[in-house]
């Protein structure tokens, strides 16, 4: 939401136009900070700026279809480019399929498996994405709002941030990369205290 000092175009052309900005940090497009799921974790302003800047390999998972699980296997079979420090984008198109403003983008999208995270742990990546919903556990409180996930279940963040691992959530226009391999630069706000922060997304193509 923003909010400004005048409505006056007139008057924003006489002198400089003030906003206010109320945004909430884990929605559309964000990262998440270590905080967001470890107590001891550090926040955004904590972060080193190249967490969500480098080399990024694109990882095309459009084959799965709705409730899709992402594995090991399907990791194995479409993510041999994937290099230690990488920043790994998983592409399902989701957003495009399905319209986020529906119930049916939350409760019938793919999700990223226990054993997928394991193998990107052990790839040694620096920060994965995705355009999908990522933990199966999501679709649960959609179905039964009074439900609340234990821990543990939350599988992309219980094993991503113990291993240094961050997260970049409901990215758009994968498809439009149109390489394996590219640049990647998601940057958030420095934010003192925060978990996470919306960032604007994009990818270098040389």
């Amino acid at each position: 939401m923003v909010g400004s000092d005048t409505d006056s175009p007139g008057r924003s052309r006489r002198r400089p136009l003030t906003a206010a900005m109320k945004i909430v940090d884990l929605s559309y497009t964000h990262v998440d900070a270590p905080l967001h799921f470890l107590v001891d974790g550090r926040d955004i302003a904590a972060m080193p700026v190249d967490q969500w800047v480098g080399e990024a390999a694109v990882v095309d998972l459009t084959h799965l279809g709705a409730n899709g699980e992402v594995t090991a296997e399907d990791l194995k079979r479409r993510a041999e480019h994937v290099r230690p420090g990488d920043i790994v984008l998983l592409r399902m198109d989701w957003p495009k399929r399905v319209s986020v403003e529906t119930e049916q983008f939350w409760k019938e999208g793919p999700w990223t498996g226990p054993s997928a995270c394991e193998w990107l742990v052990a790839r040694q990546v620096k920060a994965v994405g995705y355009d999908y919903p990522p933990d199966q556990c999501i679709r649960d409180t959609i179905a039964e709002p009074r439900r609340r996930p234990a821990r543990e279940e939350y599988t992309t963040h219980a094993i991503f941030f113990p291993a240094g691992i961050t997260v970049i959530e409901y990215l758009t226009n994968l498809d439009q990369i149109g390489v394996s391999r590219c640049r990647f630069v998601a940057l958030p706000l420095k934010l003192e205290g925060a978990d996470g922060c919306p960032v604007r997304a994009i990818a270098i193509v040389e």
